[in-house]
């Protein structure tokens, strides 16, 4: 995972940009639900787990699945970005924006 990627999931999943709060939101209910029954999530594979991660990326859920431009690792992958690159760029620099104008 690039480290545009792991900002752009965390942010989307403690602060995501108001208007795409219900995008983030409905992708990665959708993701999580695909995610719950892969053998690769970590709650499959380690009973007891206390963070849900996939074991072949080790990103922590919560945050790969709210990565707007983020696909699940695995080939053929089982869900792929919501937007185009163009978009993704667009996300971060806005992601950027936002940062400075609130600091």
């Amino acid at each position: 995972m690039k480290a545009s990627e792991i900002v752009e999931g965390w942010r989307n999943h403690i602060l995501p940009p108001a208007k795409l709060k219900e995008e983030i939101k409905r992708v990665s209910k959708e993701r999580l639900i695909i995610c719950r029954f892969c053998p690769h999530n970590s709650k499959n594979k380690i009973p007891g787990a206390l963070v849900e991660y996939c074991t072949i990326c080790s990103c922590p859920l919560a945050a790969k699945t709210k990565c707007l431009h983020c696909s699940c690792p695995l080939t053929p992958a089982k869900w792929g970005p919501e937007v185009d690159e163009k978009t993704g760029l667009e996300i971060q620099s806005s992601i950027k924006k936002e940062d400075e104008s609130n600091s």
